[in-house]
Protein backbone atom coordinates (compact mmCIF):
# COMPACT_ATOMS: atom_id res chain seq x y z
CA UNK A 1 0.00 0.00 0.00
CA UNK A 2 1.18 3.32 -0.88
CA UNK A 3 0.51 6.04 1.42
CA UNK A 4 -0.09 9.38 0.32
CA UNK A 5 1.41 12.05 1.90
CA UNK A 6 -0.98 15.28 2.77
CA UNK A 7 -0.15 18.76 2.40
CA UNK A 8 -0.63 20.87 6.11
CA UNK A 9 -2.87 22.90 4.27
CA UNK A 10 -5.36 19.94 3.26
CA UNK A 11 -6.19 19.39 7.29
CA UNK A 12 -9.15 21.50 9.53
CA UNK A 13 -7.41 22.05 12.69
CA UNK A 14 -9.87 22.75 15.46
CA UNK A 15 -9.37 23.71 19.24
CA UNK A 16 -9.50 20.82 21.44
CA UNK A 17 -12.61 21.16 24.11
CA UNK A 18 -14.64 18.77 26.60
CA UNK A 19 -17.21 17.82 24.16
CA UNK A 20 -14.03 16.14 21.96
CA UNK A 21 -13.53 13.59 24.77
CA UNK A 22 -15.35 10.72 23.13
CA UNK A 23 -13.31 10.92 19.70
CA UNK A 24 -9.80 11.55 21.45
CA UNK A 25 -10.05 9.00 24.05
CA UNK A 26 -11.48 6.58 20.99
CA UNK A 27 -8.12 7.35 18.84
CA UNK A 28 -5.80 7.26 22.09
CA UNK A 29 -7.25 3.92 22.68
CA UNK A 30 -6.21 2.94 19.28
CA UNK A 31 -2.75 3.92 19.32
CA UNK A 32 -1.89 3.13 23.48
CA UNK A 33 -2.05 -0.39 24.95
CA UNK A 34 -3.08 1.96 27.84
CA UNK A 35 -5.60 4.34 26.75
CA UNK A 36 -6.99 7.23 28.86
CA UNK A 37 -10.91 7.18 29.09
CA UNK A 38 -13.00 10.08 27.80
CA UNK A 39 -13.73 11.33 31.47
CA UNK A 40 -10.27 11.70 32.16
CA UNK A 41 -9.74 13.55 28.75
CA UNK A 42 -12.49 15.60 29.32
CA UNK A 43 -11.70 16.38 32.82
CA UNK A 44 -8.32 17.47 31.52
CA UNK A 45 -9.74 20.05 28.62
CA UNK A 46 -11.58 21.32 31.41
CA UNK A 47 -8.58 22.77 33.04
CA UNK A 48 -6.94 26.44 32.43
CA UNK A 49 -3.72 24.99 31.93
CA UNK A 50 -4.67 22.59 29.40
CA UNK A 51 -5.30 23.08 25.62
CA UNK A 52 -4.99 20.92 22.32
CA UNK A 53 -5.83 20.59 18.40
CA UNK A 54 -7.23 17.75 16.44
CA UNK A 55 -6.60 17.57 12.82
CA UNK A 56 -8.99 15.98 9.94
CA UNK A 57 -9.45 16.23 6.41
CA UNK A 58 -12.83 18.50 5.78
CA UNK A 59 -15.47 16.16 6.16
CA UNK A 60 -13.89 13.43 8.10
CA UNK A 61 -13.53 12.74 11.71
CA UNK A 62 -10.42 13.61 13.59
CA UNK A 63 -7.34 11.34 12.30
CA UNK A 64 -5.53 12.93 15.00
CA UNK A 65 -4.81 15.12 17.91
CA UNK A 66 -2.75 16.50 20.57
CA UNK A 67 -2.82 17.56 24.13
CA UNK A 68 -0.59 20.21 26.17
CA UNK A 69 -0.31 21.91 29.17
CA UNK A 70 1.04 25.61 29.41
CA UNK A 71 2.23 27.18 32.91
CA UNK A 72 5.17 29.88 33.93
CA UNK A 73 6.71 30.27 31.03
CA UNK A 74 6.65 26.48 29.48
CA UNK A 75 4.54 23.87 28.06
CA UNK A 76 4.63 20.36 27.94
CA UNK A 77 3.12 18.05 25.85
CA UNK A 78 0.93 15.97 27.67
CA UNK A 79 0.03 13.05 24.48
CA UNK A 80 -0.28 13.20 20.66
CA UNK A 81 -1.87 10.04 18.50
CA UNK A 82 -2.78 10.12 14.80
CA UNK A 83 -4.84 6.91 14.39
CA UNK A 84 -2.71 4.15 12.79
CA UNK A 85 -4.14 3.76 9.52
CA UNK A 86 -3.36 7.81 9.35
CA UNK A 87 -0.10 7.21 10.13
CA UNK A 88 2.77 8.69 8.02
CA UNK A 89 0.67 11.67 6.48
CA UNK A 90 1.85 14.64 8.37
CA UNK A 91 -0.76 14.55 10.69
CA UNK A 92 1.81 15.06 13.58
CA UNK A 93 3.68 17.50 12.20
CA UNK A 94 0.18 19.72 11.84
CA UNK A 95 -0.84 19.00 14.87
CA UNK A 96 2.75 19.86 16.63
CA UNK A 97 2.86 22.95 14.31
CA UNK A 98 -0.75 24.36 15.93
CA UNK A 99 0.77 23.63 19.57
CA UNK A 100 4.10 25.98 18.40
CA UNK A 101 1.90 28.71 17.43
CA UNK A 102 -0.30 28.90 20.02
CA UNK A 103 2.79 28.78 22.59
CA UNK A 104 4.40 31.13 19.98
CA UNK A 105 1.36 33.57 20.54
CA UNK A 106 1.44 33.64 24.33
CA UNK A 107 5.13 33.79 24.05
CA UNK A 108 6.39 30.50 25.73
CA UNK A 109 9.82 29.94 26.44
CA UNK A 110 10.24 26.28 25.91
CA UNK A 111 7.98 22.96 25.53
CA UNK A 112 9.19 19.88 26.96
CA UNK A 113 8.14 16.38 26.20
CA UNK A 114 8.94 12.46 26.14
CA UNK A 115 8.83 10.25 24.02
CA UNK A 116 9.72 6.50 23.57
CA UNK A 117 13.26 5.92 22.71
CA UNK A 118 12.39 3.41 20.04
CA UNK A 119 9.96 5.12 18.64
CA UNK A 120 12.08 6.36 15.02
CA UNK A 121 9.06 8.26 13.59
CA UNK A 122 8.02 10.41 16.48
CA UNK A 123 11.80 11.18 17.40
CA UNK A 124 12.68 12.24 13.24
CA UNK A 125 9.66 14.89 13.73
CA UNK A 126 11.12 16.46 16.87
CA UNK A 127 14.43 16.35 15.92
CA UNK A 128 13.13 18.02 12.88
CA UNK A 129 10.90 20.83 15.14
CA UNK A 130 14.64 21.61 16.51
CA UNK A 131 13.95 19.34 19.66
CA UNK A 132 16.94 18.16 21.59
CA UNK A 133 17.38 15.42 24.14
CA UNK A 134 17.63 16.60 27.38
CA UNK A 135 17.43 13.55 30.02
CA UNK A 136 16.86 9.94 29.81
CA UNK A 137 13.94 7.83 31.68
CA UNK A 138 15.46 4.13 31.76
CA UNK A 139 11.89 2.17 31.72
CA UNK A 140 9.67 4.57 31.40
CA UNK A 141 7.22 3.08 29.00
CA UNK A 142 8.22 -0.73 30.87
CA UNK A 143 4.50 -0.92 33.01
CA UNK A 144 3.02 -0.15 29.21
CA UNK A 145 5.15 -3.20 27.48
CA UNK A 146 7.68 -0.30 26.07
CA UNK A 147 11.27 0.86 26.35
CA UNK A 148 12.69 4.01 28.12
CA UNK A 149 11.83 7.35 27.58
CA UNK A 150 13.68 10.28 26.12
CA UNK A 151 12.83 13.72 27.79
CA UNK A 152 13.09 16.27 24.77
CA UNK A 153 13.18 20.48 25.01
CA UNK A 154 12.71 22.98 22.24
CA UNK A 155 13.40 26.68 23.08
CA UNK A 156 10.60 29.16 21.65
CA UNK A 157 12.57 32.32 22.76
Amino acid sequence: MILRRIFPDEFHVERLAPAHADIVAAIHAECFSISWSADEFASLLSQETVFGFSASLPGRRPDGFVLARHAAGEAEILTIAVHPTRQGRGIGRVLMDAVLRHLHAERTEALFLEVEENNRRALALYRRLGFSQVGQRPGYYSQFGGAGALVMRLTLR
